[in-house]
């Protein structure tokens, strides 16, 4: 039989799970008598955890929200999981020091082999300029923690990283790179790395990746063509070479809607209210064409301000759509 605090625990890990256990069940579970199950469910009570007891023929036991925090238990994979978000909220300035707090707790009672995979988490939350709010942090997407984890280890112990990266469909493509940073952008996790076969610095997306085993040799790390790696992943993918953070082509409209109905709508722009109806859009694109279409977006009427290469591209988009729209007449 297993010892009081062993069980306990077992007996905790159960009630944790969405459910309603019956005695009997436990007792099952556990390897016990379904006394020794009341005696243990009251042992619980006692620290602090809210089990209720379920009505019914056999009756049963359920684990609610109580009014303070009793200790919790968690399996590897949640703990790596709560670490690994505890380590991306510390970077939002409004719950840094409450994350940071929280993980330092939850690392004190972490195994060693744990704490060594979470010492190697670093990451770099980048915001693009002009966006308010928290830098890449609010409403991440979901990503496979282990994933993430193993990705902080590569890069922290410098060792080539061997991995089948699904760019486009489902067809998978071999890499290989030397990992140099963990960074989340626009609700993502992103890799950079210094590609081998292609001899360039790539940005790949986490939720792609799928890692080989074993890893290559270990590497002496590249320096960034860039001041910061938020610098290097801004310039990215503002489609510059890694040195230059301002889009390609950037230009001003004055759109006839009020500025806090355009706001949402401007990741990475900048919005100044003009008046109650109207607001100046000043928005970047990798080319002319794509930012008339961006700014063509908002389905309202508006002013070029400038450059001129932004009024050609108006007028090159209008002359393209009436000829994809031709008049009844002329249909054949």
């Amino acid at each position: 039989m297993q010892k009081t605090s062993s069980r306990l625990l077992a007996l905790l890990s159960l009630l944790q799970t969405d459910r309603d256990w019956s005695g009997e069940h436990l007792a099952e579970r556990l390897g016990v008598t379904p006394r020794t199950v009341r005696r243990d469910i009251d042992r619980l009570r006692g620290l602090g955890y809210r089990i209720t007891t379920v009505k019914g023929p056999s009756g049963g036991y359920r684990l609610d929200a109580g009014t303070h925090m009793p200790p919790m238990l968690f399996d590897d994979g949640q703990a790596v999981a709560l670490a690994v978000a505890l380590r991306t909220a510390a970077a939002d300035a409004t719950v840094a020091e409450d994350a940071a707090r929280a993980l330092a707790t939850l690392r004190q009672v972490m195994p060693p082999r744990l704490r060594h995979r979470i010492d190697s988490l670093h990451v770099t939350a980048v915001r693009p300029p002009g966006t308010p709010g928290t830098p890449g942090l609010s409403g991440l997407r979901r990503t496979d923690s282990r994933t993430l984890v193993e990705l902080s280890r590569v890069i922290h112990a410098r060792e080539e990283l061997r991995f089948d990266y699904a760019a486009t469909g489902p067809a998978a493509e071999p890499r290989r790179v030397h990992p140099h940073h963990l960074v989340t952008w626009s609700h993502r996790w992103y890799l950079v790395a210094w590609d081998l076969d292609r001899e360039d610095w790539r940005v790949f997306r986490v939720d792609r990746i799928q890692p080989r085993t074993p890893t290559g040799p270990r590497f002496t790390p590249r320096a960034l063509p860039a001041d910061s790696v938020s610098a290097f992943v801004i310039s990215r993918f503002r489609g510059n070479d890694g040195t230059a953070t301002e889009w390609p082509c950037q230009g001003e409209v004055v759109l006839h809607l009020p500025a806090a109905e355009a706001a949402p709508f401007v990741q990475d722009g900048i919005v100044e209210e003009l008046g109650p109806h109207r607001c100046r859009l000043t928005l970047g694109s990798w080319s002319w064409t794509g930012l008339a279409a961006a700014i063509s977006y908002f389905d309202a009427e508006f002013e070029v301000v400038g450059p001129p290469e932004l009024r050609t591209a108006f007028a090159q988009l209008a002359a393209r759509y009436a000829r994809a729209t031709p008049s009844h007449g002329s249909a054949g």
